[in-house]
């Protein structure tokens, strides 16, 4: 007699006839985060210390750019809009005056300033280039420059010309006649000044 090992390589084995047992499920697999979701930093693995400290850079980001736009602005205005000078009195006689410009219409004007016509002592400062938009002003100024008398002004001081303002960083803004005997002390050799040694008889 031949004795036949059994066993689950043998031929005797039939697996059909063997009770069924259900197969144990197999784990389900989750696709793992990519980089562009945020739950893909929350995984502790070996690349902990790769995960950037903050998330807010997008905030930083707007926060520079606004910051840069804000001083481009406030450069802005305080180049072309706001004046550096104010209430700055000058006097002196009006050399020209006219009314120039293509689309914006202003008077521009010349102005011998008047302490550098009397003071001989002091080096020449130039004169002064102006511009100015008011009618009544611009009338006032042409009027002292057809009667050659000398003038009072109140004027403005900008960085820079904008074409609507005038082609001058100078704006008058007021304009009146000036009486010279208060401009200067008396005593001073001017011709045009009543009391001074060139105006008096002994001068002439």
């Amino acid at each position: 007699m031949i004795f036949k090992p059994k066993g689950p390589d043998t031929e005797d084995d039939d697996y059909f006839n063997t009770p069924h047992q259900p197969e144990a499920p197999k784990p389900v697999k989750v696709p793992a985060p990519s980089p562009e979701d945020p739950k893909y930093y929350d995984i502790d693995d070996e690349w902990e210390h790769l995960r950037p400290a903050s998330r807010n850079w997008k905030f930083w980001l707007w926060l520079l750019a606004g910051a840069i736009v804000a001083g481009a602005i406030f450069a802005l205005y305080v180049r072309y809009i706001t004046p550096y000078s104010t209430l700055e009195i000058q006097y002196g006689y009006v050399e020209k005056i006219a009314r120039r410009g293509d689309i914006f219409k202003t008077f521009e004007g010349v102005m011998i300033p008047y302490k550098s016509i009397a003071d001989t002592i002091e080096p020449y400062e130039g004169d002064i280039i102006f511009s100015t938009k008011d009618d009544h002003v611009a009338a006032t100024l042409r009027r002292l420059q057809l009667a050659n008398l000398p003038a009072r002004v109140e004027l403005e001081r900008y960085h820079a010309s904008v074409p609507w303002r005038g082609e001058s960083r100078i704006i008058i803004t007021k304009a009146d006649t000036a009486d010279v005997t208060k401009i200067f002390p008396v005593t001073l050799n001017h011709p045009i000044i009543p009391g001074s040694d060139a105006a008096s008889p002994k001068a002439q």
